[in-house]
């Protein structure tokens, strides 16, 4: 009987990084970090393994299905986490007495869900989340938002390649209000509403009428999911909406930040994580190919589910699998591939002294630099530097050495100048 064949593969759904991959991921990580600490964000970070209880109760169904849980050696219930707004609403909350509010605070988070493979869908991923903590007014929400466009100009991607859905959960909660659908049934509508586009409305159906919906409700709920603007909006939830005004004034503070050219009403935008309360938003590729670039809203509730005490807060989470996806799609160029640095070999042994002084000199002056470790005949180094992603060359000869200068050879252009082999040009 064969034995099944053994591989060392990376498990499903789980990815390695090579240094062609890292490049990329840098690009939108340096491009996540710089846009957090330009809008005045903290940078905080925590354990990748969390509580099973925490993750289960205060996240999304659909969430808490797809935990990677495990129970250690002492018996204890615990998961990788599958996203980072519980773990940050456990630390506020165990230190809520000592924070200074409003907070504004920024992670790169490793996360993991197991979830059907799909384009743009990994078990593992890395996420950037954004959240402030202890603001009520919707600046918070224009912050955040503001501060993820800021992210894609730094990736290189125009306004035309995205656009930002926003809604306002209230704004739902009142609508179903007026169709007579009470409210200890919204949060199961959200749900069920959310899984649209990703499962039939017959199924969708099923779910409300499983919670115990009417089947003129059911009709209703479906209706609301035609309105187009948010005028029309309006004139359903009527002219005392608190949810309308919240919406509308979002819109009119998006202008000052220069960004509401790319920001969309659309009621369809639901969130399925149940702690959401209020204005909620994903941005997609204008063209709709990918799943969301990133998604968030208010959650005003979340730090009183865990012991804390009552506190406003709103959030952003950006995945790295699709954003990375999209920059491959719309742009032959990015950033990522640029050059930079120098690679510095030489002829024979006796040049290796030289070489390393060299390289000592250029490092020491924040210069990126890779030196050969050997030997080199001239083409088999520029053949290197070629394939490397140093964007000039340094080749040292035995009569560089004897001169006291070198050549420093841009990759691209093939323009050279003097370099003193001292490291001063």
């Amino acid at each position: 009987m064969n034995k099944p064949k053994t591989s060392f593969a990376p498990p499903r759904g789980m990815r390695d990084f090579y240094p062609a991959d890292m490049r990329q991921r840098n690009l939108v990580f340096d491009a996540w970090r710089g846009a957090a600490l330009a809008y005045g964000f903290e940078p905080y970070d925590a354990c990748v393994v969390e509580s099973l209880d925490l993750l289960q109760r205060k996240s999304g169904e659909e969430v808490a299905e797809q935990i990677y849980h495990f129970e250690d050696k002492s018996g204890r219930r615990l998961a990788l986490r599958p996203e980072m707004t519980p773990t940050l609403a456990r630390m506020i909350a165990a230190r809520q007495g000592a924070l200074k509010f409003p907070l504004k605070w920024f992670t790169l988070a490793q996360c993991f869900r197991y979830e059907r493979m799909t384009r743009g869908r990994k078990r593992e991923h890395y996420q950037w989340n954004l959240d402030i903590v202890g603001e009520a007014a919707l600046s918070a929400e224009l912050e955040i938002l503001a501060a993820a466009v800021a992210a894609l100009k730094a990736m290189g991607l125009t306004d035309k390649i995205y656009n930002i859905h926003v809604n306002n959960r209230a704004l739902l909660a009142e609508l179903l209000a007026k169709s007579g659908i009470s409210e200890n049934h919204h949060a199961a509508v959200f749900l069920a509403l959310d899984k649209r586009g990703k499962t039939g409305d017959d199924e969708i159906k099923a779910l409300l009428e499983k919670e115990g919906l009417p089947a003129q409700a059911i009709t209703e709920t479906f209706n609301l999911l035609a309105v187009e603007s948010l005028e029309q909006a309006a004139e359903l939830a009527g002219p005392e909406s608190p949810a309308i005004a919240a919406l509308k004034e979002l819109f009119e503070l998006a202008e000052i930040y220069g960004i509401s050219a790319n920001l969309r009403f659309d009621i369809s935008v639901i969130r399925g994580l149940a702690y959401y309360t209020g204005i909620v938003f994903e941005a997609f590729d204008a063209k709709r190919q990918f799943r969301a670039i990133f998604g968030g809203g208010r959650y005003d509730n979340l730090l009183t589910a865990v012991g804390g005490a009552p506190t406003p807060a709103v959030g952003l989470g950006f995945g790295d699998v699709v954003i990375m996806e999209i920059i491959n799609e719309y742009q032959s160029a990015t950033e990522a591939d640029k050059r930079n640095g120098v690679i510095v070999g030489y002829m024979f042994p006796e040049q290796r002294c030289s070489a390393m002084r060299l390289a000592d000199s250029l490092r020491s002056q924040r210069c990126n630099v890779d030196l050969m470790l050997t030997a080199l005949k001239p083409k088999q180094f520029f053949t290197r530097a070629g394939n490397s992603s140093a964007a000039e060359a340094v080749f040292i000869g035995p009569d560089d050495v004897e001169r006291g200068f070198a050549y420093r050879k841009d990759l691209a252009t093939r323009h050279q100048r003097e370099i003193a082999l001292s490291g001063r040009t």
